[in-house]
């Protein structure tokens, strides 16, 4: 048995109706602290804000850390010069002004509409094939950016200079059927990019469309110890379960060496600071001591002549005020952790053999830096690894180990309170999908025969398993 599976089911043990069959747990009740799913981290807040608070156990002097760190994130950056000095530098191109204009409200983004005119939640990565000169920039950004327009489109500019292009999709429906006759409409995104600023992409371009992911329990993500994720990667599958888990191995700038990559949706990032330097430029243009890069390329000449905020445009200070921002924004509790129908739905989560990659608990290590977010057990559902999800949620674009279809594992919690804080329910690392249920049958590859089992499930079956997704 994979070893997520033997760790959680011999938990689920002491929670049995009838003797134990570890491959088949049935929960009668809650286990101790489930609620809490980011320990004593965790906020019990189902509001609007319910991804926007500090981490529960925060004392009072840290929390007014945390908000000078959201007022960095939450402000936009201007267009130097300025007479804002801690915050010019925007661009010349970039994504969006503000890490809240992303991540709004702490949330999950979302595609574009068929008539929007920018796709501001979401952004377009993009690269080419590597070659023979090229194994340098593969060993420190994990792919070869694309000549011209770099390793992702920026669709704004500040005044003077050309954006490199506007996002659109195209949209298309793919029926479905279910074992009792029911009919799921998925809905298929196309990816189109037009009034491309410089000229045409290189002919063998890739593309990775990406919504921007929720933003709770980054930090105790972080703590996890290396060798506890790598416990439950497998990538030979020598147990014959049909369950890799891939760690994929990147590049850090701090270090100055390969280490393991635990952040973004292909886990091409090893650490927070490196993840929020990373979209300081090439989400708004920002250079950082980390990252000096504003992502103009060679081929942008009027983008390279444009005036800068300073070097770097953000500062160390601010670059760790938002550091400990997104280390501590704390994880909402669980609802209904011991209704009927919320149990039995967790039971057929572990019966269709869910947890093998999304694994429920992990105990954090020490964390000297942050010492709120040490020694919690917490309950993320994610085993943070990379797994084959078959041809049809393939991007075909590769990231340092990562394959073209290959994604690291999602955390689940808080999933269930996407439509309150975002507005919306679109999932996956694309958005395309607009339920749980569609995100589920997107499953592939290694997740193939769990979303088969879902699919024999009965609508009263489905609507449990969705109670349960929806109480994480």
């Amino acid at each position: 048995m994979h070893t997520a599976l033997i760790r959680t089911a011999t938990l689920a043990c002491f929670f049995l109706v009838s003797a134990c069959d570890p491959k088949t747990p049935s929960f009668t009740h809650a286990e101790p602290g489930e609620a809490l799913s980011g320990g004593t981290a965790s906020v019990n807040d189902r509001s609007v804000n319910a991804f926007s608070l500090p981490a529960g156990n925060l004392t009072p002097e840290r929390r007014l850390d945390f908000s000078v760190g959201n007022s960095f994130f939450r402000n936009p950056w201007v267009i130097a010069p300025s007479s804002t000095t801690a915050r010019d530098g925007l661009g010349p191109l970039f994504n969006i002004n503000a890490c809240q204009s992303c991540h709004l409200k702490d949330g999950r983004g979302h595609p574009p509409g068929p008539n929007a005119t920018n796709a501001f939640t979401m952004l377009v990565r993009l690269s080419i094939p590597e070659g023979p000169g090229d194994a340098e920039t593969l060993k420190t950004l994990g792919v070869v950016p694309e000549p011209v327009y770099g390793g992702q489109l920026q669709d704004n500019a500040t005044p003077g200079v050309t954006p490199e292009g506007r996002v659109r999709f195209d949209y298309s429906n793919l029926p479905i059927m279910l074992k009792d006759g029911t009919v799921v409409e998925l809905q298929k995104l196309q990816l189109r990019i037009d009034n491309l600023g410089y000229g045409p992409f290189h002919s063998q371009t890739r593309f990775s469309a990406r919504i921007a992911p929720p933003m709770i329990g980054l930090g105790l993500l972080e703590a996890i110890p290396e060798q506890e994720i790598l416990a439950h990667a497998d990538p030979e599958d020598v147990n014959g379960d049909g369950i890799s888990g891939r760690a994929n191995h990147v590049w850090s700038f701090v270090e100055n060496k390969t280490v393991l990559g635990r952040f973004g949706w292909k886990a091409g990032q090893p650490t927070l600071d490196q993840q929020n330097a990373t979209a300081f430029s090439g989400d708004m243009g920002l250079t950082t001591s980390l990252i000096d890069n504003d992502d103009c390329t060679p081929a942008q000449i009027v983008c390279k002549q444009m005036p800068t905020g300073g070097t770097p445009e953000v500062s160390n200070n601010i670059r760790q005020q938002v550091l400990f921002y997104t280390r501590n924004l704390g994880v909402p509790m669980r609802r209904g952790v011991d209704n009927p129908e919320v149990l039995k739905g967790k039971t057929l989560f572990y019966a269709a053999g869910c947890p093998a990659c999304h694994v429920p608990s992990f105990k954090t290590g020490p964390t000297p830096a942050e010492p709120e977010l040490a020694n919690q057990l917490i309950h993320p559902y994610s085993d943070l690894l990379l797994h084959d999800m078959g041809d049809g949620l393939a991007d075909n674009r590769s990231e340092f180990l990562a394959s073209g279809r290959e994604w690291r594992t999602p955390p689940l919690w808080g999933i269930g309170l996407t439509q309150t804080v975002s507005g919306h329910t679109h999932f996956l690392h694309d958005g395309r999908a607009r339920t749980l249920l569609e995100a589920i049958l997107w499953h592939g590859g290694e997740a193939e025969v769990a979303k088969q089992k879902v699919m024999d499930f009965n609508a009263g079956e489905r609507s449990a398993l969705l109670d349960f997704l929806n109480s994480l």
